[in-house]
């Protein structure tokens, strides 16, 4: 076990993590200003995931969320369990091939979802009582209203928002990844995880490109209707 954990870090991995802790916190933060649906705080996470192994991707997620909680936003410290669990899997999907074509990402990105759900569920209702500072929070505050209880309320948000957080953020992790010069990708420990399937890279990137407009703008019309009542 200790050697599976070892031979996801390797020099570059320790360059790629700060990287990618700055993403998720920045892109993160953004999110949570402008109240949006979606959470996109694991771009970081999934790319280190993808490119250097899930314990890589799991502490990256961990360490994003603590130090974003204690330097930034206390309400993002409790969320670090879900965000290794996301790190964890994306590495795990990427390890099992799922991270070589833009349709075996979405896939990723709907499993990401199920774990984040499931993770993120209890501590939603226990410490927030539901209701939390993101834009997700709309939609449970309807569902409460509906008359709806407090854990039907919380699971049916996760399932609602997650696929298309998990989602988007997986495909725009690939979509950087596969704009990233191959020599640069090369360094990585898990590298052959990312070789497009084909050699298309640039097709992929474009489609990649493409799904995540499509998504960004679903969240958006799914806001629009749940703020306009």
């Amino acid at each position: 076990m200790l050697e599976k954990i070892k031979n996801n870090f390797n020099t570059q991995t320790w360059v790629l993590i700060p990287i990618a802790i700055g993403i998720n916190i920045a892109v993160g933060q953004i999110v949570l200003v402008l109240k949006l649906p979606v959470f996109l705080d694991s771009i970081g996470t999934v790319m280190v995931a993808a490119l250097c192994g899930p314990w890589a991707g799991a502490l990256t997620g961990a360490l994003s969320n603590i130090i974003w909680g204690v330097a930034i936003d206390p309400g993002a410290l409790p969320w670090w369990p879900v965000a290794a669990m996301i790190g964890y899997m994306a590495g795990r999907m990427a390890q099992w091939g799922f991270f070589k074509s833009w349709w075996k990402v979405v896939v990723t990105g709907f499993v990401v979802a199920l774990t984040a759900a499931i993770v993120s569920t209890p501590i939603a209702v226990y410490l927030f009582g539901g209701i939390t500072a993101s834009g997700s929070s709309f939609i449970t505050a309807y569902l409460l209203q509906t008359g709806q209880g407090i854990w039907s309320a919380v699971v049916s948000t996760s399932f609602l928002t997650e696929p298309v957080d998990k989602i988007t953020t997986a495909m725009i992790a690939f979509a950087i990844i596969q704009g990233l010069p191959k020599r640069t990708i090369g360094g990585y420990p898990k590298a052959s995880q990312v070789e497009a399937e084909g050699g298309a890279s640039k097709n992929q990137l474009y489609i990649a490109v493409g799904v995540v407009v499509l998504l960004v703008l679903f969240a958006a019309f799914m806001l629009r209707n749940i703020l306009g009542g």
